[in-house]
């Protein structure tokens, strides 16, 4: 049977909060099979264990957070959709502060820190959540849909009336049978409109956000003076912020994603609809020889 993953050794990190703007020391360590990704948040007196599932999700403004008696951990979409990418399945993740680092605002920092600290296979099966039948969610023009797919394959378009935006491409579809999660959306970075900033700032958003960290846009152009790592980057992140999302079922999904306008909040409606009702999933296992080529050991292209 394909087996459960963690990392082989701890890895540290230091960075900042993009909503929050402040300091936050990242540590990530081997977690035992069946644990799941869990976050513990070390500066909170009994030091507040936060798993990372739908259900837990609190607030999806700009980010998804997560919660667990009280106790917040925010930012979490980057970092789990490298996980996901990674094919990691129990992490314990002690954060000294209520944010994830944003690092430079795509998941290629997190892959590399997880990757450093090298990869350990665990004795037990790897389990899967396999999509049984269409589940979607609406919101106006917005949409987000799962349907029963052999593999993991990414379907999504975005419509920002934005010249920039305009200029690259608004729809991008990834099967990751085909494609690598590092070169096709790890390298994908956030994006956020520079009219908009004094607005979050005063909601106690963005406040750590820099032209380090995120592609910022005045009403015409891109203000970075680095080049767009993808030509349709923006969609790509938005991929990558799904991948994060769809991760907090607990398990890989395997199944076609397809959204239209979608975010974290719909993202996190889809999950929960689908739990709601268990005809339309299955967690199963697959032997090596037999799951889809996305999660294979032979292919592996969502890993590297």
């Amino acid at each position: 049977m394909m087996k459960q993953r963690t990392i082989a050794t701890p890895i540290k990190t230091v960075g900042i909060g993009l909503h929050s703007g402040r300091k936050v020391t990242l540590s990530i360590k081997p977690a035992p099979v069946n644990s799941g990704i869990v976050f513990i948040r070390v500066d909170t007196p009994e030091q507040s264990v936060v798993p990372a599932t739908a259900l837990a999700v609190c607030d999806t403004r700009l980010a998804s957070v997560i919660q667990k008696d009280g106790v917040r951990v925010s930012t979490v979409e980057h970092l789990l959709s490298a996980c996901a990418g990674l094919g990691l399945d129990n992490l314990f993740i002690e954060l000294d502060g209520e944010e994830v680092p944003i690092m430079d605002g795509s998941a290629a920092s997190f892959l590399f820190l997880m990757e450093s600290a090298g990869i350990a296979e665990q004795e037990a099966s790897r389990q899967f959540v396999v999509i049984k039948k269409p589940i979607e969610v609406k919101e106006g023009d917005k949409l987000a849909r799962l349907e029963p797919f052999f593999g993991f394959k990414l379907d999504f378009t975005i419509d920002f009336k934005h010249p920039a935006v305009d200029k690259t491409g608004q729809r991008f579809v990834v099967d990751f049978a085909e494609h690598a999660y590092r070169s096709e959306i790890g390298r994908a970075r956030t994006f956020g409109f520079a009219h908009e900033v004094e607005a979050l700032r005063e909601m106690g958003l963005a406040r750590g956000g820099s032209l380090d960290n995120a592609i910022v846009l005045d009403e015409h152009r891109i203000l970075n003076n680095e080049e767009l790592r993808y030509e349709d980057e923006f969609v790509r992140h938005k991929i990558l912020d799904a991948i994060g999302d769809l991760y907090l079922v607990g398990h890989p999904i395997v199944g076609s994603y397809v959204a239209e306008k979608s975010g974290h909040a719909l993202n996190n409606a889809l999950l929960r609809k689908l739990l709601e009702d268990p005809s339309s999933y299955e967690i199963t296992s697959f032997p090596e020889n037999k799951a889809p080529a996305a999660y294979s050991k032979e292919s592996q292209p969502l890993f590297f």
